[in-house]
């Protein structure tokens, strides 16, 4: 593999795991990024492409800081939910309102949170997005705990957090089950991360968009054209946030353009349900209604999205009632779910290191997208590259699976091509090029956790 490098040592460039003065650097220079992000509250995923607080970039970026300060980890979490809505939902954005407004779009001011969303109880002194984000939260937090329980007990962090951990996974059990099959929906292609999949293309041909004259790309003053959305694509994404705010963020009730059961978006949550349990155990509550809940979603999950003759989970298009054709890592993602069937973990495991993922043999890091698919693209965003917490989260998914030796090789092409990317956003899949910015926060929070990991007992491979 090759991979370009920005000037870091050639062994943090490697990340070579046998060697511990490269961990060493490596450890030293992922620190650096995540210190330098850092704002006093929370951490932005990079300050000039994204100079404000993501909610699914600060679950994984906690999970890194935990290995690097549990308190400032911790407080990373309870600084995004200071934010949340009477609702539960966790809003995709807190804003920094010492952030001008035309470094980001949409700001605050197209949002209208504090107004628009008053009938939801968004906040009426910080101003935040209206949608919402892959709720990897409750992880989060059960592996910030796991991290150093002893601080974690003594500021009462899991108590504070619990209720609303609880309240965000009721407002998506509630409000987001539009189908009525007992999954999440997802009402945005913003909310399910992966903003530009292909996966998006056929629901968004209904969306008219918004005139490019009624909004202001500041993503394409740091980021290479090349490698963000299209003018069109936008368009729709400013008229789906659009619409869903002047509807008052409604959710049931209403009719929504966009309407999708996303695969990934469910298995976080049903990861999130198993972590609340834990959470629910070490407090001395009932753990048994997130454990049903998780069964639930997994049933439903399976019964839903499994798509045997794909050997992957699609996402299913609710206007239209049909499974979305398109292959995304998104379907790999229930790799999470601890209590999948066998023939179903084994087939994921055949498709992510077969001819639509090569993840170990044609790719270094798995893509976002079908290597094989018509819309394939290596440098756009999530129309193919590799992303460094998705890739986080199948290593995990494979380990809990017992396919350890694959487990292990994955993470350390993570390790070495974070390294030599200069924690980019995200890599070319074949080739570990750097895509998108650099010194990027959920790139260098996950290389600290793998780093971590790598060092406790059991985490071992199959040797």
């Amino acid at each position: 593999m090759t991979a370009t490098t920005t000037g870091l040592p050639a062994r943090v460039a490697e990340g070579a795991s046998g060697d511990r003065a490269g961990r060493r650097d490596l450890r030293a220079a992922a620190s650096r990024v995540l210190l330098a992000n850092w704002t006093g509250a929370s951490t932005v995923p990079s300050h000039t492409l994204y100079p404000h607080q993501w909610s699914w970039d600060s679950a994984f970026i906690a999970v890194g800081l935990a290995r690097l300060s549990p308190r400032r980890a911790q407080r990373e979490l309870e600084t995004l939910l200071g934010a949340q809505w009477d609702d539960g939902r966790i809003p995709h954005i807190v804003f920094n309102p010492a952030v001008p407004h035309e470094a980001y779009f949409p700001s605050p001011d197209f949002w209208r949170s504090s107004t628009a969303g008053a009938a939801h109880g968004a906040p009426s002194d910080i101003e935040t997005s209206g949608i919402v984000q892959p709720p990897v939260h409750a992880l989060a937090a059960w592996l910030v705990h796991e991290s150093d329980p002893e601080t974690s007990g003594r500021r009462g962090f899991l108590e504070r957090v619990y209720p609303r951990l609880t309240a965000w996974h009721g407002y998506l059990h509630s409000n987001r089950d539009l189908g009525g099959h007992g999954l999440a929906s997802v009402l945005h292609p913003w909310e399910p991360g992966m903003d530009n999949s292909p996966c998006w293309d056929l629901p968004l041909e209904r969306v008219d968009p918004a005139p490019a004259t009624t909004f202001r790309r500041a993503d394409l003053t740091h980021g290479d054209a090349a490698d963000r959305p299209t003018d069109l694509d936008y368009g729709r994404y400013v008229r789906l946030a659009t619409d869903y705010r002047d509807r008052g963020y409604t959710d049931a009730g209403t009719r929504h353009a966009f309407v999708v059961e996303d695969p990934g978006f469910n298995a976080f949550l049903i990861a999130s349900e198993h972590a609340l349990a834990a959470i629910a155990l070490t407090l001395g509550q009932d753990p048994g209604p997130h454990r049903r809940r998780a069964r639930a979603l997994t049933t439903a999950l399976v019964a839903r999205l499994w798509h045997a003759e794909a050997g992957l989970f699609l996402c299913h298009d609710l206007r239209t009632d049909t499974p979305i054709a398109e292959k995304s890592v998104t379907g790999l993602l229930p790799l999470l779910v601890p209590d999948l069937p066998a023939p179903v973990v084994r087939a994921l495991l055949r498709t992510a290191s077969g001819e639509h993922f090569g993840l170990g043999s044609t790719t270094a890091l798995a893509p976002s997208y079908d290597l094989r698919g018509h819309s394939f693209d290596s440098s756009r965003y999530w129309r193919g590259p590799a992303w460094f917490n998705i890739n986080w989260a199948v290593e995990r998914g494979l380990r809990q699976h017992g396919a350890l030796t694959r487990a292990d090789d994955l993470r350390q092409t993570i390790l070495a091509t974070s390294g030599a990317s200069g924690f980019a956003e995200y890599v070319d899949p074949r080739t570990g090029r750097a895509r998108g910015t650099t010194d990027f926060s959920w790139t260098a929070a996950v290389v600290l956790d793998l780093l971590a990991r790598t060092e406790e007992p059991g985490e071992g491979a199959d040797r």
